[in-house]
């Protein structure tokens, strides 16, 4: 199944302290929207007002009320499971029986490149890695949303750009529609469909194909501008 996320006329924030514009967004089924902006933007509370973590000030949200799924800079493992016990928790709450979670931890496991690496504990594995087994988790209950928070800024660029690539690969055929938070313009254009700058209004269309070799400077240029206004 998939789900439209729509932010109609929402004031975010909190009760003393609202962001000043409204937000106006839909992010139709299937979409990769990326959304970027300045410190301080509301870019974090956006997700974690469509994730039903934070209600918001006015307006009206849309989203589904189950299956969505967060995923964040620090990856959030539990140190004491093992990379395939940590893929199989969000299953295990769902009453996903043990033979079939399993199944799906090492087969999500297998996907992002660490099937040799099931049985090891967090601290055994890389940043990258650890981000990797975070986005298996995500992804292994099938959520119809997926909201993402700056998930590879602490990463190192060649690590990054593999993480990009990654996710563009793991999410084909899902379904799901996903919001992605970046402070990284490039990151931005390669990974969205469309590309939102919060606080504007501003939505750019970016449609594929693409991959890194496309020129994309005069998108690339539209997208600073905004960003400066």
């Amino acid at each position: 199944m998939t789900a439209a996320l729509v932010l109609d006329d929402v004031v975010l924030g909190r009760p003393h302290a609202p962001l000043p514009h409204p937000v106006h967004l839909t992010v139709p089924a299937g979409e990769l929207l990326t959304v970027v902006g300045p410190s301080g933007c509301g870019k974090s509370t956006l997700l974690r007002t469509l994730a039903g973590l934070l209600p918001p000030l006015a307006g009206t949200v849309t989203a589904p009320a189950e299956h969505r799924a967060l995923v964040f800079q620090e990856d959030a493992l539990l140190p004491w499971r093992t990379a395939r016990a940590n893929v199989e928790l969000p299953l295990a709450i769902q009453g996903v029986p043990r033979p079939v979670r399993r199944a799906t931890a090492e087969e999500w496991l297998g996907r992002v490149g660490l099937g040799e690496h099931t049985r090891r504990l967090p601290h055994q594995l890389s940043g990258g890695q650890r981000q990797r087994v975070q986005l298996a988790r995500a992804l292994a209950p099938e959520p119809r949303a997926v909201l993402m928070d700056e998930p590879f800024g602490a990463l190192d660029v060649q690590t990054r750009a593999g993480m990009q690539d990654l996710l563009v690969e793991v999410l084909h055929g899902t379904g799901a529609t996903v919001v992605f938070v970046t402070h990284d313009v490039d990151e931005a254009l390669f990974l969205g469909d469309r590309v939102a700058v919060l606080g504007t209004g501003t939505v750019l269309d970016n449609p594929r194909p693409r991959d890194r070799d496309a020129d994309l400077s005069g998108l690339r240029r539209d997208l600073l501008t905004a960003l400066s206004a």
